[in-house]
Order: structure tokens, then sequence, then C-alpha cells
């Protein structure tokens, strides 16, 4: 994007961001914000409420949206929810928006499929410099922080931390927000997630969530005696006596360039980003030295990438042709793209392992958190937001919902006490290389629960996730003119050049 352009977009964002706010302050006198009895209540960032113990219903303001006194008032509202999700995740949803009906009958909830993910992005950017965005969406962090520009989307911390009673229609009740009990439920890398804009509010709530494993041909490795690969230094050993046992192969396939420079960034402690102040901090020694290592590795014929490869690495590591991987790193929601066509008998080629990607043995474990999470945006009426946070809370803390949701798409829940679920759970234990291999994908990425990052979101965020994918990739193949280092400062340099100029 040019700077011409985004100059342009800035100022539509603007004007309707006043716009925005004039209307909010013209709507009812809840939203005046000039609330003379209401004290915002303080808190830990969407943590506990800090010495809190109100039971009535005190307006409590943290961030963008102020919770109104009656919470939800039981009015009619209606809804529109846009996702990217295809027929049998949509059959799942629409069991669960019957049941949060019985709940809530008043509150009315359209889901909508918009295509991909930069469709719903595209879609709602555009509709919010008219006022017309949806009221949940699922999101990115780059796209939350785009979103962010016209200030569009609902903070969460006032919900969160609400200890306002609602009376639901079968005559139970419970709080507008969460317990302290819901909130340690969350894996903690994925709801942390919510919070990565700078200023350490939440933002968004963790709906179905993916990462990266390692793919492994576990017939051949048994077969030769071969140690999965748990660091990076076993990982070129690896590797090399691979290319022993058979000199044709290309040993490792990584599907995402700028997954890998990210996530070694996390591993070694290393600066990539930040969200306030000089957002590009990428180019540093230790980034340029591991860049300079996997340039070693590429040379010696160890790996390929997708843009390399011309495609994901799972056509090289599924291939029973003459040039084959038995490695691939990729997204764990993929698993079933990993396992080999199976013969008419049923039987598969070899079997499956996945496991953990390697880390650096340094104690600082780190996979990449993926996936779709879910924003609220703003509304004229306070209640449209409130319903949108209940019928939210309502499908991130459901363990029935998030068991079946993820056993339907692939992706891993979001809360810790799905894997004692029964269903889950006999899902998990059927987990093998071959039919089940969904189950055994996902039961890794339970076992690896402490190990998720996410990257500090803004606006510039994902030109700096491009940028840093095409500069490894060049940085393995360019000439280096006899002066590796020198390439790789210049292309280190070039980079963060680009980021300044696109971002």
């Amino acid at each position: 994007m040019t700077k011409r352009i985004l100059a342009t977009m800035l100022a539509v964002l603007m004007v309707f961001s006043a716009l925005m706010l004039a209307a909010c302050t013209n709507s009812t006198p809840a939203n005046t914000g000039d609330q003379q009895t209401a004290e915002p209540t303080t808190t830990d960032n969407a943590g506990t409420p800090a010495g809190n113990d109100q039971q009535t219903a005190e307006p409590v303001s943290e961030g963008n949206f102020t919770v109104p006194e009656a919470g939800y008032d039981g009015s009619e509202v209606n809804l529109t929810f846009y996702h990217t999700m295809g027929t049998n995740l949509s059959d799942v949803l629409n069991l669960y928006i019957e049941e949060f009906n019985k709940l809530y009958p008043n509150i009315h909830i359209t889901s909508e499929k918009i295509g991909s993910y930069d469709d719903v992005r595209d879609q709602i950017s555009t509709e919010i410099t008219v006022g017309n965005q949806p009221n949940i969406a699922y999101c990115y962090p780059d796209h939350v922080a785009l979103y962010n520009l016209a200030g569009a989307v609902a903070t969460l911390d006032g919900l969160i931390n609400s200890q306002i009673e609602v009376t639901r229609a079968d005559g139970t009740t419970e709080i507008l927000g969460l317990t302290d009990e819901q909130k340690a439920d969350f894996i903690p890398g994925y709801y942390a997630e919510g919070t990565q804009f700078g200023d350490g509010l939440m933002y968004t709530m963790p709906f179905s969530k993916s990462t990266e494993v390692l793919y492994y041909n576990k017939t051949f490795f048994d077969a030769n005696g071969l140690t999965v690969p748990t660091t990076w230094e076993e990982m070129e050993a690896t590797c090399a006596k691979i290319k022993e046992i058979d000199p044709n192969s290309i040993p490792l396939g990584y599907d995402s360039e700028s997954n890998w420079f990210i996530t070694m960034c996390e591993q070694y402690g290393s600066d990539y980003t930040s969200a306030s102040g000089d957002h590009y901090l990428f180019n540093n020694e230790t980034n340029r030295g591991f860049i300079k290592m996997f340039r070693e590795w590429y040379q010696k014929g160890y790996l390929t990438t997708q843009k390399l490869y011309g495609a994901y690495t799972s056509g090289l590591f599924t291939s029973t042709d003459e040039v084959k991987s038995y490695m691939s790193i990729g997204s764990s929601a993929g698993a079933t793209h990993q396992r080999p066509a199976a013969d008419a008998n049923g039987e598969y080629p070899f079997e499956v392992g996945i496991s953990t990607i390697p880390q650096l043995g340094n104690g600082n474990n780190k996979v990449i958190s993926q996936g779709p999470s879910v924003c609220i945006f703003k509304k004229a009426n306070e209640q449209e937001v409130v319903a949108s946070w209940l019928f939210i809370k309502f499908l991130t803390t459901s363990v029935d919902f998030q068991a079946e949701f993820s056993m339907a798409s692939g992706y891993v829940p979001v809360l810790k006490s799905v894997a004692d679920n029964e269903a889950y759970a006999s899902f998990i234990a059927q987990a093998d290389g071959g039919k089940y291999i969904s189950a055994l994908s996902a039961k890794v990425c339970l076992e690896q629960e402490e190990y998720y990052y996410t990257s500090p979101a803004f606006n510039g965020s994902s030109t700096a996730r491009d940028q840093v994918g095409t500069l490894l990739t060049k940085c393995l193949t360019a000439d280096d003119g006899g002066n590796v280092d020198a390439m790789i400062e210049a292309a280190f340099a070039g980079a963060v050049d680009e980021c300044e100029y696109n971002g």
C-alpha cells in the first residue's frame, strides 16, 4: 500500500470516527460519557477487578466502552456475525445459536459467511466508512489494528470484569463478565492475543486456534533409527543423516517463511516488532545470525520453503516420487493434508508422526498462535454491544461448543477444560498417524499449551510479517558476491526500509 493511498484511507477513517463519536454522543444518556455518579472500576488489564466487590449495577468504564447500568436490559436486538465457516462448521454454530436463544430469546443473530479471512477484513474496512459494520467478526490482530484506525472495535475490559447480574429466560442468572475460573480456563497464549495492541486493553476473544507442528515420516524414521529432532541443532544433524540415506531428498519443508522468522525471534528472545515507538526492530545481529545459519542449511540441500518449492511443502512430504521430504513444518489444522493418499485397501504408504517444532534448548520454548479470534464493533445502541458480548462469552466459555467445533474443524479448543470433555477425550484417544491424524495433531497442540506466543499488532504489522518472509527467502537464495554477511545486512536494511515506506 503506498503512502498516498494510506493517507487517503486515514483521512476517510478519521472522518468516520468523528461521525461515529458524534452519533454516540447524541444517542441515549448512558452513552454521553457524562456520568456524574459513575466512577470507573480499576482492573488489571482484563484480569480480576482490583478491589471491586460491587454487586449492584454501577457502570463499569474501561477503554472505549462503558457498560450500561443495567448490563443487558432484555431488549430486542439484531446482531450480525461475519465469519469464514463452511457448511459443516456453520451447522455446529447454528446448533449453539439455538441453545443461546433459549437463554436470551430477544437476541437475534444472523450468521454470515463472507469468504476468506481477507475478504472479511476488506468488507468490514469498507463498511466502517459508512457505519455499517457487523456486530461481531472473525479477526486476526492486524485486522483489528486496521479497524482501530477508526476506533471501531469495542474494548472488552469493562465487559470481562463486570459483576452485573443478568437474568436469563429460564430464570437462572449469570454475571455479565467472566468469573476467575473462566479466565483461568483459557489457554494463556490464546487469551493474551487480545491485548497485543500497545495499550494493554483487550480487543478480541480467542475463538478457535491452530499452531505449527513438525510432521515426520515415522515409518522412515523407525526403519533408519532416526530420532525426532527437538532442537534446531538436532534438526541440522537429522537433515545431514537423511541426506546420507537418501541423497535425492530435501529433508525438511517449512510452509511459512514468515512464521519461521518470527518464531526464531521469539525463541531467541530477540527483537521483531513493537506496537509502539519504533515498530520495526528485526534488523539485529541475532536475527542475521540465524538467517545465515539457515542459508548454510539451504546450500547443503537440507530444506525448502513454500515460496521456493512453489506450493505447500506438504506436497513434497506426501510425495512417493523420487524427490521427497521426510519432515514438514506446517499448520496443525492442516494435518490431513500431511497424510499420504491411501491405497485401494485403505492403507497409507507410511505412518505420520507429529511433534512440537524444534526449539533452541534454552528453556524459552515458543510456538506461534494462529487461527481466528472474534471482535465486537462499537454501535450507537450500546445494548447491541452488550448482547454481542453475551453471545461471544457463551461460545468461548462453552466446553461443549469448543469440543464440537474443534473436532469438526481441525482447530484446537481455546479452553484447557475441553481436554476433560468426554467426547473430546474419546476423540483424542483415537489419535494415530493415519485415519485419526487430526486427533494426533490436536493432542500435540494441547501438550504444548504453555509455549504459545503472539506478535504485537499495529497498522503495519502485516507489512512486517510479509517483509520478513520475503527476507528469509531472499537470504537463502541470493548471490552473496563473495561476502555473505554484507549481503544479509543489506537485505535486512532493505526490508526495514520497505516496512517504513509501505507500513
